[in-house]
């Protein structure tokens, strides 16, 4: 379908924002290295395999329980360099700040952003700001860009998965999503929920160190483990079945959803990651996972199987089997 003009859906991580990468952004800048369409690109320099990603926060609210526009950004970027495998070295970080803005919610956020990238090790060595009049912005948007290492022969990728490879998901799902709307919302639940938002390179060199039998890694931030599981269907063109009964949810974050009509596949997370691995290796990838902080709670979760390319389904805990699609629109806009 051919659309006049820009909907929020189009940043949902879902079936607009593939249209928009199809119809627009593909055919302006192809080439191979864009065409894989991975979290980030694996570039050769001088013999160096570096892996670079960039990334734009908009969040709202900017502060949030378990987390912040400032740290948000730089834990999203090293993920995205993260799933690549790479050990995150340097970000840059661009502001835009709109006319008004307190100086003193700037220096807050500015502070949790360098607490976040010296925690988890990284170096924010360059940027940029900009101000826009009262009114054309929303106090602050940042955009970040970062740089790792990619290890000699590590080839990660959603087109690497095979049938009958594992599906490893390595917490509860919902947590970062729910927090945002219900912060937003004003709602108060009984268990206040915090975000998931976590730099996950520890996690993944803690995977990559046990096994070599990882296809794929994925975090699934907008969209959902929905989303990241039919893309990894599509660009493998294998189909995928998910357990209802082993995806884990916390009490708190299912009992919000159910309120509130969400489906907690479809909400974004921000410290999980999604596993594709060969199905002699999945316990003990779940072994080393369960061992770190971030992955206690890692377990597998689905197969990817042959026939139907790009469908995904999940088996209920009735023992019914529904399609999980992309969605069209956006449940939660403006959340990371």
């Amino acid at each position: 379908m051919h659309r006049m003009t820009v909907l929020l859906g189009h940043g949902s991580g879902g079936k607009l924002s593939a249209e928009l990468m199809r119809d627009v952004f593909l055919p302006a800048f192809s080439n191979p290295i864009l065409g894989r369409l991975e979290d980030q690109a694996i570039v050769e320099v001088n013999g160096t395999r570096l892996a670079f990603t960039t990334d734009t926060f908009v969040v709202k609210p900017l502060f949030f329980r378990g987390g912040d526009i400032g740290s948000l950004a730089v834990h999203g970027t090293i993920n995205d360099l993260a799933m690549g495998g790479a050990r995150p070295l340097f970000l840059s970080t661009a502001f835009v700040l709109e006319e008004g803005l307190e100086i003193d919610t700037l220096r807050r956020i500015a502070q949790s952003l360098a607490a976040a990238a010296t925690s988890a090790g990284v170096t924010i060595v360059t940027g940029d700001t900009k101000v826009v009049e009262k009114g054309s912005g929303d106090q602050l948007f940042i955009n970040t860009t970062g740089i790792g290492l990619a290890p000699e022969g590590l080839n990660l990728s959603a087109g690497h998965a095979r049938p009958g490879d594992a599906v490893i998901l390595s917490g509860p799902i919902g947590d970062h999503g729910i927090a945002i709307l219900s912060q937003r919302e004003g709602l108060e639940f009984e268990c206040p929920i915090s975000s998931d938002s976590a730099p996950l390179h520890t996690l993944v060199e803690a995977m990559l160190a046990i096994s070599s039998e990882i296809r794929c890694l994925r975090d699934p931030t907008r969209g959902g483990v929905s989303s990241t599981l039919n893309e990894i269907a599509a660009q493998s063109r294998v189909s995928i079945q998910i357990e209802e009964k082993a995806i884990p949810v916390r009490e708190e974050v299912r009992g919000a959803c159910e309120l509130l009509g969400l489906d907690p596949l479809y909400v974004a997370n921000e410290g999980k990651l999604v596993a594709i691995a060969a199905p002699s290796a999945a316990d003990t990838i779940v072994a080393a996972m369960r061992a770190h902080p971030l992955g206690r709670e890692a377990r597998v979760i689905g197969r990817v199987n042959d026939g139907h390319p790009g469908l995904v389904t999940l088996r209920t805990v009735f023992g019914s089997t529904r399609i999980v699609d992309m969605l069209a629109g956006d449940q939660l806009p403006r959340i990371c």
